[in-house]
């Protein structure tokens, strides 16, 4: 089988966004009896802090021989803007080529560069190049757009040049996918030739994600009645969440004495967020939860929310999604129209756009009030993950694609299934 290469800045222990969906590729890869090498930091992610245990000021080996990870070591910083987010994913672009360039000798047939972050490209790109390996370029999110879009770079004179290099390093890879339709369509303007482009959505655990029979067990550990609403957020708690809405939703909906706000999760808006919150009886909060945990978390939902800044639609889909599905629950979200969040949820889930904290507001009480329709949003939401997020059927189109790749194919029509782009999601 293939020796594969796949570098990124998130992986597992990791438990979401990109290093869950990194962490269970690179898994299924070598089940199949692929040989996976990792290049990957120490995790940190949402709570923007390394974890106990892997915090080392050089590199560490771990895994087996047919999964080997190599974790460099890298920045974080507290706060996450601007210069510091710059700086931090530098540190990890510089040690992580330090390790691509150990990989030389180990000869890997296929490198995958997984965005975020791009800064790994170039060196990424190289070792395939040297090596005479193919180069797979996946986008999880647009981050050069993202950040210049929501500020958290100013870029000022150097926007076009930041584009330019994005752009550059696109239509370097020998393949290069992305999760959405919405994204591969911005894939088609940053110049990515058709035959390169590859459709991989994110996938869910419907096996170990299932719409629970009865209450979930946290409603007796939070106190919550088994009759009660319970509006849940889980996840990363960061700036492209727009969270302050459903803080201001949960202030305005401190009327409805059968409806309770869970909020879950860790990252820099978490504070803000909890100070919008303050005094409310109606809201808990919790950190993230034990994975093992997943469908009794998940399923404490009868609505799931999922905020998202205007200024971010079409340049991430929300890895969360997935999830929210598999649970069987309805689900609030906050998406322009025509947005891949709100064909996502066209079906399952009731959309408002950014920023409207009436509509949203309306939606919930709505919801709330309304068992059929909560029930019937739930039961599409089901259905659409087992017919269109089953994690097996995406990556063993992935397979078939790396097969066709690693064989020479490259035109259109040797492309396979996994580039249909009519993927709901």
């Amino acid at each position: 089988m293939s020796r594969i290469l796949v570098t990124g800045i998130n992986y597992a222990p990791e438990s979401i966004g990109t290093g869950k969906y990194t962490g269970e590729m690179c898994e299924w890869l070598a089940a199949r009896g692929h040989c996976v090498r990792v290049i990957t930091a120490p995790p940190y992610y949402p709570a923007w802090k390394i974890w106990p245990g892997f915090r080392r000021l050089w590199f560490k080996r771990e895994g087996r021989e047919d999964l080997s990870i190599i974790r460099c070591p890298l920045w974080v910083p507290r706060q996450p803007r601007g210069i510091t987010r710059v700086l931090h994913l530098g540190s990890f672009a510089l040690s992580s080529a330090l390790a691509l360039a150990q990989s030389i000798l180990w000869r890997p047939q296929l490198v995958i560069s997984i965005a975020p972050t791009l800064a790994t490209a170039p060196a990424a790109w190289l070792l395939a190049r040297i090596t005479g390996a193919r180069c797979w370029l996946h986008v999880q999110d647009f981050e050069v757009d993202a950040a210049l879009d929501m500020g958290i770079v100013e870029a000022g004179p150097f926007k076009r040049l930041a584009l330019s290099v994005e752009r550059f390093l696109l239509r370097r890879f020998d393949a290069v996918s992305t999760i959405s339709a919405r994204m591969m369509a911005r894939l088609d303007s940053k110049g990515v030739a058709a035959a390169r482009q590859v459709f991989l959505p994110n996938w869910a655990d419907i096996d170990g994600i299932r719409p629970l029979d009865s209450p979930s067990v946290y409603r007796r550990e939070l106190g919550i009645p088994d009759k009660a609403v319970v509006a849940l957020y889980s996840g990363n708690m960061g700036l492209k969440q727009g969270l302050e809405l459903i803080g201001e939703a949960a202030r305005e909906l401190a009327d409805e004495a059968n409806l309770f706000f869970v909020f879950g999760g860790e990252g820099p808006a978490r504070a803000l967020l909890e100070q919008l919150c303050s005094g409310l009886l109606n809201v808990t909060f919790l950190d993230l939860q034990p994975t093992e945990r997943l469908s009794d978390w998940l399923g404490l939902a009868d609505i799931h929310l999922l905020p998202q800044r205007a200024d971010v639609a079409d340049l991430v889909m929300p890895s969360k999604l997935t999830g929210m599905l598999a649970s069987g629950r309805a689900v609030v979200a906050t998406a322009m129209p025509g947005t891949g969040v709100a064909e996502a949820l066209r079906d399952s889930g009731v959309v408002t756009k950014p920023g409207d904290t009436n509509a949203f507001v309306d939606a919930l009480r709505r919801l709330t009030h309304d068992d059929p329709m909560r029930q019937r949003l739930g039961v599409a939401a089901r259905e659409q993950a087992e017919t269109t997020l089953a994690r097996d059927g995406i990556l063993l189109n992935l397979e078939l694609r790396i097969s066709q790749l690693l064989e020479g194919a490259t035109t259109a029509e040797q492309r396979g299934p996994i580039d249909s782009t009519t993927h709901s999601s």
